[in-house]
């Protein structure tokens, strides 16, 4: 690893106070350096980035914005990336561009200029989104796996006994046994399509594997159906299940490391079903917490409440939306945002889907009777400033919670309701008090995720739907105003015209005239005309922005968002 060089944070960058404090924690690369200045909030990664880039004259480079699978796999260098935390993007003529957080690292450049015999110039990047480019290059070249190339008459001549416990254990156990090395394949090809689930699922005279990609599931492989046995129980031991248990629903994790400093967690479900055991795992991706607000979709009005929510001292934010909708995420990129070393914040969570240094995670466990009710009642009695509760389910949840936003605490929570107006209602309808909800409650973000039209594919919408038609979809007469709205095409870089997934949002808080509504009970529909007179948008309007910036598409805002 290359030696750090300080200059890059000499004067102008960072004080003399914050550069001994930079060398007092040892960090060894660009990279760590870069994160180590953002978690003191000295600079947000892009204003650093920006910085540096002036520094040096060297252009700034989103990698948002760039697909990694597009790099020429004869420019990747494993060794060279590994040593300078530099990675190779694209050619121009006869000029190579170097992704980096360092551009005074001259020995990078000598060194790619002598492997590749191409000029090398440097683009200035953020750190994280540095590293995960450089996670999912070499990833992608160590782990990239064709599930079209296995043998899949090596699997059917696999001898499938009587559902033998004893036998089944042994055979999974087995490291040379194909069905092992068939399902190491299946996990790794989901992680290099960005697959958020991956379904296996027994029937009378078949079995499918199905990847959820950008939100839709596709089938990826059909092995012989009487491995479905084999299947599950590799699957359940590689999850520590008790691979006995056949009649009931169990829960477990996996931890796949995927690189030298890269590893991706499952969360695995199996279901007893007429022909064995459907068995589904969310794939847990703690990166995905570190990509920042920026990226998740907000706008910027939007956004700015957000934060302005998370800096109050106390009070309620509740995120809500149908599972898979990304609440997760967005509520660890709030607690990102909060973690600090002056602050103290727990979680209670069922389950713990992402890990973040820094923060106290809390993993529900019924059985044992730690409930989320049992753990927010221990979190008050800890001195906590930040308490994030994975869902309200039940009124005593919910009164704990809103008791915690009402005495100095900062409350963060989900619910599963369909808008923001809705999740007051819901509220209400717990038997939560409404004076409570209108006195703690101060932002509610309802969201849905719509999957983003491939940037290199596609194409103007050529024929619009008529006025009428764009105005009974929610546009306004503003909108309908050199309109240009664009359609997905297909092309290799993509999965029908789409990669991707967007946010699309509606940020509510909560003002006095609502507080009001609140107070006497009102209905969602009057919440929903009362947001709508202070120009919140609701989310088919958010999702008609997105359309219009080319984001996504107006088939997808239909589909994701309700009138």
């Amino acid at each position: 690893m290359a030696a750090l060089d300080f200059r890059l944070f000499a004067t102008g960058i960072l004080d003399l106070h914050q550069q001994e404090e930079l060398r007092k924690k040892e960090v060894k690369t660009y990279i760590e350096a870069a994160q180590f200045i953002r978690e003191q909030g000295w600079y947000t990664e892009n204003e650093l980035a920006a910085e540096v880039s002036q520094r040096y004259h060297t252009p700034y480079f989103d990698l948002n914005y760039f697909d990694v699978a597009s790099i020429k796999e004869d420019l990747l260098k494993e060794k060279l990336s590994e040593k300078h935390q530099v990675l190779p993007l694209f050619l121009r003529g006869r000029t190579l561009f170097l992704a980096t957080v360092n551009p005074s690292n001259v020995s990078a450049q000598e060194d790619f200029q002598f492997s590749t015999g191409y000029n090398v110039e440097y683009l200035c990047v953020e750190a994280s989104k540095l590293q995960q480019a450089l996670e999912t290059a070499y990833a992608t070249e160590e782990g990239q796996l064709d599930l079209d190339d296995f043998d899949a008459d090596e699997l059917s001549g696999m001898e499938v006994g009587e559902d033998k416990t004893e036998e089944t254990a042994e055979t999974t156990n087995n490291e040379d046994a194909p069905i092992i090395v068939y399902i190491n394949k299946i996990l790794l090809d989901a992680i290099r399509r960005g697959a958020s689930d991956l379904h296996f699922e027994p029937y009378e005279k078949s079995y499918r594997i199905r990847f959820r990609i950008d939100g839709i599931l596709h089938e990826v492989a059909s092995p012989p159906a009487n491995l479905a046995t084999r299947l599950a129980a590799r699957l359940k031991v590689m999850s520590r299940l008790d691979i006995a248990e056949k009649r009931k629903p169990q829960d477990g994790r996996i931890k796949l490391k995927i690189s030298a400093n890269k590893s991706i967690d499952f969360r695995v479900s199996t279901l007893p079903t007429l022909w064995g055991e459907k068995i589904v795992m969310r794939i847990l991706d703690s990166s995905s917490a570190m990509l920042g607000i920026d990226v998740l979709g907000y706008e910027q009005d939007q956004k700015q409440l957000y934060l302005d929510a998370l800096n109050k001292p106390q009070g309620m934010i509740l995120v809500t939306g149908p599972t898979g909708s990304g609440k997760t995420v967005s509520l660890y990129t709030g607690l990102n945002i909060l973690n600090t070393p002056e602050r103290n914040i727990s979680t209670a969570e069922d389950p713990v889907e992402i890990n973040l240094e820094g923060i106290n995670q809390v993993q529900m466990n019924p059985k044992a009777g730690l409930t989320f009710s049992e753990a927010l009642r221990s979190f008050l009695r800890q001195d906590p400033d930040i308490v994030m509760v994975g869902e309200i389910r039940d009124l005593e949840t919910a009164e704990i919670a809103i008791k915690a936003a009402q005495t100095g605490h900062l409350v963060l929570s989900t619910l599963h309701t369909n808008s923001a107006p809705e999740t007051l209602t819901r509220l209400l309808n717990m038997g939560v008090p409404s004076f409570n909800i209108a006195s703690s409650v101060s932002l509610i973000i309802a969201q849905r995720l719509a999957r983003r039209l491939c940037k290199h594919c596609k194409q103007p919408l050529e024929v619009l739907p008529t006025e009428h038609e764009l105005l009974e979809f929610g546009f306004s007469d503003a909108q309908l105003q050199d309109l240009t709205l664009y359609e997905p095409v297909g092309c290799e870089l993509c999965s029908g015209g789409f990669k991707g997934r967007v946010g699309i949002y509606e940020v509510m808080p909560i003002s006095s005239e609502l507080a009001s509504i609140i107070m006497r009970e009102g209905n969602a529909l009057e919440i929903a005309a009362q947001a709508q007179k202070e120009q919140i948008a609701n989310l088919r309007q958010s999702g008609i922005k997105k359309a219009i910036s080319g984001l996504t598409s107006l088939g997808e805002v239909s589909r994701v968002t309700s009138h």
